[in-house]
């Protein structure tokens, strides 16, 4: 008599066979759904951040006003949800301007190949928020040190 396989094992078994075969199936039209933003881009500003997104750079947004310790984070995505190595890509590069001189940066913040960073800064003053370089969606957030 052969040996009688267990009611798991057999369910286990359906299960890889079930997930073999293509990514896309017949039919389908080739294109992914579009990735939901990041946390860090997608909430909302809680009281006292400032919250800068963009789809593309060159971008330049303010000014806003800044008092205090602030810990800076950006966050760059790739929308449809392939993959991305970042360290492959442009640089993203975001710095701060004064209001009065734009385009000649007071602060660099970033300039890095990678998908986030954070930094700390010390500000006092209104500031432009430019990011001038940066080939995917992006969100830059500001959150006062408590």
């Amino acid at each position: 008599m052969p040996p009688r396989s267990s009611p798991v094992a057999l369910l286990a078994v359906a299960a890889v066979l079930g997930g073999c075969g293509s990514s896309d199936p017949a039919g389908s039209t080739g294109t992914r759904p579009a990735r939901a933003a990041p946390a860090l881009a997608a909430r909302p500003p809680a009281h006292g951040e400032i919250l800068v997104r963009g789809a593309a750079s060159p971008l330049t947004r303010g000014p806003y006003v800044f008092d205090g310790s602030y810990v800076v984070r950006f966050v760059q995505y790739e929308p449809s949800g392939d993959p991305v190595d970042f360290a492959q890509e442009t640089s993203f590069v975001a710095a701060l301007e004064r209001p009065s001189t734009p385009g000649t940066p007071a602060a660099r913040l970033f300039r890095t190949a990678a998908p986030a960073g954070r930094t700390t800064v010390t500000l006092h003053g209104r500031y432009l928020v430019d990011v001038s370089f940066g080939d995917f969606p992006f969100a830059v957030r500001f959150t006062p040190r408590r």
